[in-house]
């Protein structure tokens, strides 16, 4: 009955209680180590809607099918949670303080994927922020998502203002960079909602002119089925023989065009330390990753996401850099 009570005098709260509320839930997340955190309210995405439909009759999606499943639940978060008024965003730091060696023309692996896998660690957290925000106004319906749901991440985070749509197609925070995972809570509460921020992308290509790919077709248009962590990741089949002597050495992942974008100046090293890089990660010589086995593979990559790919898909992936 209690949290019965405490839900009608939510549901019931003033712009003033409504403003607390937020700020405390920001100043929770924060304290459990997100860099940013911004709202949205609940609604259909108009203006991404054809932007969406176009991206995927234009095949730029590739072989990534579940990109064209479940068109509506990406565009409309009612449908992922029922009654849902509020989109939250978060933001995790995932920029590392050491990196791989690029001596001796060493294979390449993303930065995001240096530690374990960002899937269960920031899910866990986004489960603790759910379970605080409980206790403060009583039983909600609510929703977790990392990267792994019919949500477009990005869109959402820019209309929370933790950012703008770079060129290269990822969310961009003027005083941060881009190397933070996206998360969401989508919640059937009422917060207090951020707006955008404005671009601050300007006349730069950078990003455009050094994908090795052209994986970038148009400023904030990326062809997925040309980028190399598409390649590298989704692809289950051969990579094609068009993008010889393109790959730089990325046998998972790449981040060139985050590497050159002139924002990420401001990037800071992260404080969690899941995402320390591996020893594997830091040391490996070219050698080391040719001569791995599938044993040392499951041992050394068991909470890595390196997993996504496999040894199988990871095998394949040096076999063509080095025969590029």
């Amino acid at each position: 009955m209690i949290r019965l009570v405490r839900k009608f005098i939510f549901v019931g709260m003033n712009k003033n209680a409504l403003s607390i509320i937020t700020e405390q839930l920001k100043n929770q997340a924060k304290e459990l180590g997100f860099t940013a955190i911004g709202i949205s309210k609940a609604r259909f995405l108009e203006e991404e809607a054809p932007k969406l439909e176009q991206w995927l009759k234009e095949d730029r999606h590739g072989k990534m099918g579940y990109m064209e499943r479940n068109f509506d639940m990406r565009l409309d978060p009612t449908l992922l949670v029922p009654g849902a008024k509020s989109v939250v965003s978060l933001l995790y730091n995932y920029y590392p303080m050491q990196q791989q060696s690029t001596e001796n023309n060493n294979f390449l692996i993303s930065k995001y994927a240096y530690g374990e896998d960002y899937h269960q660690v920031i899910k866990e957290k986004l489960f603790t922020l759910m379970d605080w925000l409980k206790l403060q106004i009583g039983e909600i319906n609510g929703r977790a998502f990392v990267d792994s749901a019919p949500v477009l991440e990005r869109a959402w985070a820019a209309k929370s203002g933790l950012g703008w749509i770079g060129k290269n197609g990822n969310l961009i925070n003027k005083g941060s960079g881009s190397f933070y995972f996206i998360s969401e809570l989508i919640l059937d509460i009422e917060l207090q909602a951020d707006g955008p921020v404005t671009d601050h992308c300007g006349t730069c290509t950078a990003c455009i002119d050094a994908c090795p790919t052209e994986a970038i077709v148009s400023p904030k248009v990326v062809d997925g089925s040309k980028c190399i962590s598409y390649f590298t990741i989704e692809l289950k089949e051969s990579i094609p023989n068009w993008a010889k002597g393109k790959m730089n050495n990325w046998i998972f992942g790449c981040d060139i065009c985050q590497d050159v974008c002139p924002w990420n100046r401001f990037a800071t090293i992260n404080n969690e330390p899941k995402f320390s890089p591996s020893e594997a990660i830091t040391h490996f010589t070219s050698r080391d990753w040719v001569e791995l086995t599938e044993e040392v593979f499951k041992k050394i990559f068991k909470k890595s996401p390196l997993k996504r790919t496999g040894y199988n898909g990871l095998k394949r992936n040096i076999d063509y850099v080095i025969n590029e």
